[in-house]
């Protein structure tokens, strides 16, 4: 039985090993790299053909191919053959959308993580998507309606941009991480800040952080 060739991507050194011993646990897979930003993701996949490429949405973005759904576009158009297999912590709709119409196999829940991966590779290996169980709603009355409705209404730009600033980046490395410029992540995130309804960094930095919205 030929095993499918697995590469790991993720910065973090714990859930490197996590994931590595999940998916080796599958005698249909092997681990044949892991890497610890987009660069080195992008390295391995220049050195040698693999099948699947694990990946945390998340990623050190001092590259070229950034992360998110950037890095994601960039897998798909270059390496249109590789199965991308996402973890993360993100639970927007519109993100995780946005991620099945790029192409991914799957998305797997970070705090689901010992759960969904082996459903998540059997899925895989029978060649069709995995389909991530969708974390339950809160009721209108504990997490209030208003914010919620706020939050629909950010452009999947504008939420890349508030990722990126919770993170602790400026808007000029927001800039050099997304390919554009400091003007036009500026105004994403003034009309973010317009539509979530603060006036000021501090605000907007507490807003995110209380909500966890990017954890």
């Amino acid at each position: 039985m030929e095993k499918l060739k697995v590469i790991i991507a993720d910065d973090h050194p714990i859930v490197l090993f996590g994931v590595r011993e999940l998916v080796e646990r599958d005698p249909h897979f092997c681990v044949v790299g892991e890497a610890v930003s987009s660069s080195a993701l992008i390295a391995l996949l220049q050195q040698q053909p693999v099948d699947l490429v694990i990946t945390d949405y998340n990623m050190p973005d001092d590259s070229p191919y950034g992360d998110g759904l950037k890095l994601i576009d960039y897998l798909k158009r270059h390496y249109p053959a590789v199965q991308v297999l996402i973890l993360t912590m993100i639970s927007s709709s519109m993100i995780l959308e946005r991620l099945h119409e790029l192409g991914v196999v799957g998305v797997v829940q970070k705090n689901h993580l010992h759960t969904e991966i082996e459903r998540a590779l059997k899925a895989i290996r029978s060649k069709r998507p995995y389909l991530s169980p969708q974390p339950p709603k809160a009721s209108v009355l504990d997490s209030g309606l208003d914010t919620d409705e706020r939050l629909d209404t950010l452009s999947l730009k504008e939420r890349e941009v508030l990722r990126l600033f919770v993170a602790g980046k400026t808007v000029g490395d927001i800039a050099h991480s997304l390919s554009r410029s400091p003007k036009t992540i500026s105004a994403q995130k003034i009309s973010a800040m317009r539509k979530l309804e603060v006036d000021t960094d501090q605000a907007l930095l507490a807003y995110c952080l209380e909500r966890r919205l990017f954890n």
